[in-house]
């Protein structure tokens, strides 16, 4: 099992941000933290990385449901999108929180995971 799916766009990077954020946005998700990894890597040790931004995505409603079922989700927490330069493209890539959730082996997860997929895997296939 794969731990996300992902597609590559033929847009620049800066308007493939913008479109993952309003899809998300459309699901209700919003981004709560964006991580420029590309500007952390230099400034914490000096070298240079392809553009690559981390988005955290959260849909309060299924937070809520999963933090009523285990109190400990917050770890894996919020719903992590990545936007990447590659040589094909800008690839867009968003975690698979059925493969994520599997290691936590709560039944009451199951459900709030496979809605939360449903709409991850829109947002990725809406782009």
């Amino acid at each position: 099992m794969s731990y996300y799916f992902s597609k590559t766009l033929s847009v620049p990077f800066d308007e493939a941000i913008a479109c993952v954020t309003d899809e998300l946005k459309k699901e209700g998700f919003g981004v709560l933290t964006e991580i420029d990894v590309k500007e952390t890597l230099k400034k914490k040790l000096n070298v240079d990385f392809h553009r690559y931004k981390i988005l955290g995505a959260c849909n309060p409603p299924f937070a809520y449901q999963a933090l009523q079922a285990e109190d400990k989700i917050g770890t894996m927490l919020p719903c992590n999108v990545i936007v990447q330069e590659t040589t094909g493209g800008i690839e867009v890539a968003a975690v698979d929180p059925i493969a994520s959730m599997a290691a936590v082996e709560n039944p009451k997860l199951a459900g709030v995971a496979e809605q939360v997929q449903a709409k991850l895997k829109k947002v990725i296939e809406s782009l």
